[in-house]
C-alpha cells in the first residue's frame, strides 16, 4: 500500500477544502510546484493533483501550474478537476500527467472513461466520491441516486488502474477514514481501490493497512499532511509493512 499526498489547487494555490465546499479553503502554498517537490523528496511515489477550479467550470483551469509541477518532479502525477472529454485527456498526458482522473463524467458519459481506459491502459482512474453511499458528482454539488459498489461494478474489464474512493463526510475533516465503506467497495470489485477522506494520523494508516488483501492499494492525504498531524515518511513506512 503507498500513501499519495495530495495537491488541490485553486487560483494557482495550493489549498484544503473542508467536505469540498470552495468558501471553506485553507492555503498551504502559494507554490504548488515547491510542494510536490517536497512530498518527492520525502519518497513519495505517486502524486494526486486535483485542479478545483476545473472541476467547478468544468474544463481545465490551472494548465500552467500543473505543467509546472510535471517539470519540477520525476514522481508520477495523477490528476483530477474538470477533465470532460478525451481531448483534454489526450492535452494531460502529452504535458507529461501518467494518470486522469475521472469523476462526474463517470456517470454523465461512462462511455468516455470506458473507451479511455481501453485506450490507455492501467493510466485511467475513476474518482467515486460518495455522501451516505451515494455518488456526489459536479464538485460534489450534486448527489445522484447511484450507490458506489454500483458505479464502480460499471467500469470492470475497463483497464482502469484504480479507483479513487472519498467519503466527502470525513474529507478535510481529519476525522478518520471510513473504514467499512472502503473494505466493502474493494471486496466488490477487481478494480485496485485507493481511500480518500478523512485521515488524520498514522493510526489511520495502521487502520487501513489489513484492507489491503481485499485489494486496497494506496491511501491520499492532504490536509493532515499539511497541518503536521500525519508524517509522510512514517505513513509510508507503516503502510509499505515496515513500520509499527
Amino acid at each position: 500500500m503507498i500513501v499519495i499526498p495530495a495537491i488541490d489547487i485553486k487560483n494557482g494555490r495550493c489549498v484544503r477544502l473542508e467536505q469540498g465546499r470552495m468558501d471553506r479553503e485553507t492555503v498551504f502554498s502559494d507554490d504548488p510546484a515547491a510542494m510536490a517537490r517536497q512530498w518527492a523528496a520525502q519518497g513519495a511515489a505517486l502524486i494526486h493533483l486535483v485542479d478545483l477550479d476545473g472541476a467547478v467550470s468544468k474544463a481545465p483551469r490551472n494548465r500552467a501550474v500543473i505543467a509546472a509541477i510535471v517539470q519540477a518532479v520525476n514522481v508520477p502525477l495523477q490528476l483530477g478537476g474538470g477533465i470532460r472529454d478525451l481531448a483534454t485527456i489526450e492535452m494531460y498526458f502529452e504535458l507529461g500527467v501518467e494518470r486522469i482522473v475521472i469523476g462526474t463524467e463517470a456517470i454523465r458519459n461512462p462511455t468516455l472513461l470506458k473507451d479511455a481506459g481501453r485506450r490507455f491502459p492501467d493510466r485511467m482512474v475513476v474518482g467515486i466520491d460518495a455522501r451516505n453511499g451515494l455518488v456526489a458528482i459536479e464538485g460534489w454539488t450534486e448527489t445522484t441516486g447511484t450507490t458506489a459498489i454500483d458505479l464502480a461494478r460499471r467500469f470492470e474489464d475497463c483497464g482502469l488502474a484504480a479507483i479513487n474512493f472519498t467519503d466527502i463526510h470525513r474529507d478535510g475533516m481529519q476525522t478518520g477514514p471510513n473504514i467499512e465503506a472502503t473494505g466493502q467497495l474493494a471486496r466488490a470489485v477487481t478494480i485496485p481501490v485507493v481511500a480518500s477522506g478523512g485521515v488524520s494520523t498514522l493510526d489511520d494508516i495502521r487502520n487501513l493497512k489489513p484492507l489491503e488483501a481485499d485489494g486496497v492499494t494506496g491511501v491520499i492525504t492532504g490536509k493532515a499532511l499539511y497541518s503536521g498531524t500525519l508524517d509522510l515518511k512514517a505513513a509510508m513506512a507503516i503502510a509499505g509493512g515496515d513500520g509499527e
